[in-house]
């Protein structure tokens, strides 16, 4: 396609952006928010260096060399308009991303005063007047040099400098659990709360540093520091500690080596912190104290019984449950509660969190012209009533999870079974998810597809037998537990053991499985155990079919607060892009809410177990209504500090795409493509169109991120990436679908006017403004012809008002 008229479109698009508000210039500037992070610290730097450079010709030409002054007053004045451009491109970048930081007000206007007195600088210059010219520009460098840190600060974070200090100790980390006494004060007996505290510090800082080389999985020198007989025994050399007295012990004699030193320990990596060491030498200054009873878990386990917290009083318009804890989490955060988004952003977002799809534009208009006050309460039930249009967008999350697919390793050769007409039924029935869990675990013929898992074909290693798969599967997908760490030797990341793997994996197994270590056999064999006995026991005697309904049974009792927790906490996360608790299969995190979670999942009991119920409740609240956030990375999102002030502004799904494509400008897919075949028959006559859910994977929603299913899929990353690129500019299926779209409404629209208004109206559901009205149609010219139809298509498709939910 030519893309000439696109990028001027793109072009005059951002510049307009500028004048608009934050909001306004994210959606417009749709092109150039990309380049400017990037353009806008490497041009910044030019007028920094010619001002630094006119102030040493400056001092140069005071050493009587007036052959400089001509040169220093030229250098000053490209100094100051190249200043305009850094202060443009950063004004623009500013209004088209989200820096969630106080700095960037200094930063901005700190780099305005800088061109001010810039400016001035070479006025002075220019009318000869060099006296004053030289005090402003000597405040010019020194009020860049105040604006580059500050833009420092806002890239590299407020303690870019602080944090290369050497008196810093390098990876020092704070011990948390010693936060309750000091290390002074601990010279006496020690409580036994104190023993646990101090023992989880001791035994956390091994577990870092040393269990590689001296744990149950690799004995160095015949040392092992995992349990309390070993440390005391020591290693070939003889002890390591010599209890009430640090000083003489071989343990700390080593940690303080310099790590030049091939004795000092450990051997690999960071050596321990000065912290670290302080909290070794306490313990065996203690006499190494061990606790009598139960020890303290390394990792924090989520508790599994379910937990009713005290409802907060209700505050002004934040009455309903959800608020009230949001309420009084933003109370403790001093985060003040945003205006709710408009009436047009309210629906489009819970269009596409319902059902999928974008909201025609005379429901839009239906919807803005409503002024009753129950409005938002009565569209979400109405969506939700719509239970075909709800089970085909749903069942690409629910697909995900349990790794069905239509298409794929397995279905050709009988090693995996497809559980599409189930799952199709069950979302469009609403069936209650302890029912649904059920069939899944102690599985029907048209569910057995997910525990059967898939039969590999050749050799496998023994950790993808379908056991095992049964096993890792189930932890995961129900109870936010991560096996696969376990299913091959005891896991590094929490207490789960290979044995409690293998004896979960021996409840879907016909016989007993060996227990494979690192895929070697070890000879010995585990039992036929439920991961968490407070649940109850299985009993071994029965035979397979029987022990999968007792386990289902077991799993999705009332009291199984952790299946409910992973549920919530898997729907809020698809609606808020983040789970209170992330990720969202590691439910031993701790949330940003305790209490909202736990209430959540005890009214999600009490309510029958309705997802559709649970949907209405956290649509309908005002914290789902809050607007859109964003972070500068990814990976802020896994910050602990991570503190929630309302929905992380996620791009369309794979599917999402698709069907707003296809239903806003033409059908991407014929109805031959749909699998039919492995659906109910009600689906062909409540099919709008075809939907990308119910198609077979192919290369663009690939590349759009729907993933293979051969694995359990839990989360999709909302990140834009070099290949979604490539394939919305390439790729077949959708520039072959921009072909079809602009032959088609060329025809029914042949001037621009008019055509732009349906586009406007089709895909964003709305008209356009004064100003978008004018590039666009200046851009298809008078009388456009196909190409020229094709391109502005395409760049609606690629604006962000189409691609993002804000």
């Amino acid at each position: 396609m030519k893309k000439i008229p696109l990028l001027f479109l793109a072009c005059c698009s951002g510049i307009l952006a500028v004048a608009g508000d934050t909001e306004a210039a994210e959606k417009r500037a749709f092109w150039l928010w990309a380049l400017l992070g990037r353009l806008h610290p490497m041009i910044v730097h030019f007028p920094i260096a010619l001002l630094f450079m006119a102030l040493v010709l400056e001092l140069l030409a005071w050493k009587k060399m007036p052959q400089l002054k001509p040169a220093i007053t030229a250098v000053v004045i490209v100094a100051s308009v190249s200043s305009i451009l850094s202060v443009a491109l950063g004004l623009l970048l500013a209004n088209t991303g989200s820096y969630g930081s106080d700095v960037l007000p200094l930063h901005q206007w700190t780099g305005i005063s800088t061109l001010i007195l810039s400016l001035v600088s070479s006025w002075y210059y220019f009318a000869g007047r060099r006296n004053l010219a030289k005090v402003f520009l000597v405040a010019s460098c020194l009020n860049v040099v105040v604006t580059g840190h500050l833009g420092a600060e806002l890239t590299h974070g407020e303690d870019y400098l602080s944090e290369l200090l050497p008196s810093k100790d390098e990876g020092e980390q704070p011990i948390a659990a010693l936060s309750n006494f000091s290390l002074a004060s601990m010279k006496g007996p020690l409580s036994e709360e104190q023993v646990q505290d101090l023992n989880l510090q001791v035994r956390t800082i091994f577990a870092h540093n040393c269990y590689s080389c001296h744990g149950a999985g690799k004995v160095k020198g015949q040392l092992r520091l995992d349990r309390k007989e070993f440390i005391f025994e020591g290693g070939e050399h003889g002890k390591v500690i010599t209890p009430g007295n640090a000083a003489n012990s071989e343990l700390i004699r080593r940690v303080k080596l310099p790590r030049s030193d091939k004795e000092s320990m450990p051997t690999k990596g960071k050596g321990l912190t000065k912290n670290e060491i302080a909290i070794l030498e306490l313990w065996i200054q203690q006499g190494a104290p061990w606790p009598t009873g139960p020890m303290k878990s390394l990792y924090r386990v989520a508790a599994l019984q379910p937990r009713l917290p005290e409802l907060p009083p209700a505050s002004g318009i934040y009455t309903g449950s959800i608020d009230r804890f949001v309420n009084k989490y933003f109370a403790g955060k001093k985060i003040a509660w945003a205006k709710p988004v408009d009436d047009r952003t309210y629906i489009r977002r819970v269009y596409l969190d319902v059902i999928g799809l974008i909201p025609p534009a005379d429901s839009v208009d239906a919807f803005m012209a409503d002024k009753t006050n129950d409005k938002r309460e009565r569209l979400v039930k109405r969506l939700l009533a719509r239970n075909h249009d709800y089970a085909q967008h749903w069942s690409s999350f629910w697909n995900d999870l349990l790794r069905n697919d239509y298409t794929g390793t397995g279905y050709i050769t009988g090693g995996r079974f497809n559980i599409s007409s189930w799952l199709y039924n069950s979302l469009a029935d609403n069936k209650p998810y302890n029912q649904f869990v059920k069939e899944l675990v102690s599985p029907q013929p048209e569910s057995q597809g997910f525990i059967r898992g898939i039969q590999w074909r050749g050799s496998i290693n023994s950790s993808q037998s379908t056991e095992m798969q049964a096993a890792q599967n189930v932890s995961q997908v129900f109870l936010g537990l991560n096996l696969k760490c376990a299913s091959c030797h005891d896991s590094f990341i929490s207490d789960w053991k290979l044995e409690d793997a293998y004896a979960f994996a021996n409840l879907f197994s016909d016989t007993l499985l060996e227990i494979n270590k690192c895929d070697k056999p070890t000879g010995k064999m585990a039992g036929k155990r439920i991961l968490y006995p407070e649940l109850g026991n299985i009993d071994s005697g029965l035979n397979r079919k029987e022990r999968l309904a007792q386990l289902a049974d077991r799993l999705v009792q009332p009291k199984d607060g952790r299946l409910y927790r992973t549920l919530v906490n898997r729907v809020w996360a698809q609606l808020f892009g983040r789970g209170m608790v992330e990720p969202v299969d590691a439910m031993d995190n701790e949330p940003w809410s305790q209490d909202l979670l736990d209430w959540l999942a005890y009214d999600f009991v009490t309510k029958g177990y309705d997802i559709k119920d649970l949907l209405y409740q956290i649509m309908t609240s005002q914290t789902y209504q809050l607007p859109s956030v964003s972070v500068k990375e990814p990976e802020m999102l896994l910050a602990k500090d991570f503190q929630f002030r309302g929905m992380i502004r996620k791009r369309l799904s794979a599917e999402q795409f698709a069907d707003a494509v296809s239903s806003s400008l033409i059908p991407l897919y014929g109805d031959s493509l749909v699998v039919f075949n492995v659906l109910p028959p009600t689906v062909k006559e409540n099919l709008p169109f075809a939907r990308a859910s119910l198609i077979r994977n192919n290369p663009f929603l690939l590349a759009l991120g729907r993933p293979s299913r051969e694995t359990v899929t839990t989360s999709r990353s909302s990140q834009a990436n070099l290949i979604q690129a490539l394939e919305l500019t390439n790729g077949f299926t959708f520039n072959e679908g921009m072909k079809r779209a602009a032959i088609k409404w060329k025809g029914v629209y042949p001037d621009p006017e008019p055509l732009v208004t349906a586009l406007y109206r089709n895909m964003l559901g709305r008209t356009p403004s004064k100003d978008e009205k004018t590039v666009a149609v200046k851009a298809l010219g008078p009388k456009p012809d196909t190409g020229q139809v094709q391109d502005l298509i395409w760049a609606m498709t690629v604006h962000p008002e189409f691609q993002l939910i804000y």
